[in-house]
């Protein structure tokens, strides 16, 4: 079984407003609810292939590190990138849609197959702990989209 999360949130500002908060990945620390780093590795900044590590909060792991990759860049409409860890590849996919008042955003975060006591705890802490930190996240970023004027 894969653990899976999709979210929406609705951004009263144009999508090349909201972009830069999701394609520039130094500023994903403006828009988390728990401290979180990012450094930029190699390639080219937020293009595809471009590599960055990143430490941030997981249950149970305040510094949890990963290695990133940019897999996806399509202006203004999708930003897509892998986070590798011990646990195996987590994929984040960023949507952004058009409105008549913004921009609809969906985030889907997927998990790898979770082996071991993973497989048992992930499927119940993500509902529990995992899914109320990206609505907060979502919010800050809406906040700070809509922000920008």
């Amino acid at each position: 079984m894969t653990t899976s999360g999709t979210f929406t949130i609705k951004i009263k500002a144009a999508p090349e407003v909201v972009w830069p908060w999701i394609s520039q990945l130094d500023k994903h620390p403006q828009w988390s609810p728990k401290p979180y780093q990012v450094e930029f590795v190699s390639g080219v900044p937020n293009s595809v292939g471009a590599r960055y590590k990143s430490i941030g909060w997981v249950p149970g792991d305040k510094n949890h590190g990963n290695e990133v990759e940019i897999t996806e860049v399509v202006t203004n409409s999708r930003f897509a990138l892998d986070a590798h860890d011990e646990g195996g590849v987590f994929q984040d996919f960023y949507d952004l849609r058009p409105t008549s008042e913004g921009t609809e955003v969906t985030f889907t975060l997927v998990f790898p197959k979770m082996k071991g006591l993973s497989a048992i705890l992930v499927p119940i802490l993500f509902p529990l702990v995992g899914k109320a930190d990206i609505r907060k996240r979502m919010g800050m970023l809406k906040t700070r989209a809509e922000s920008v004027r």
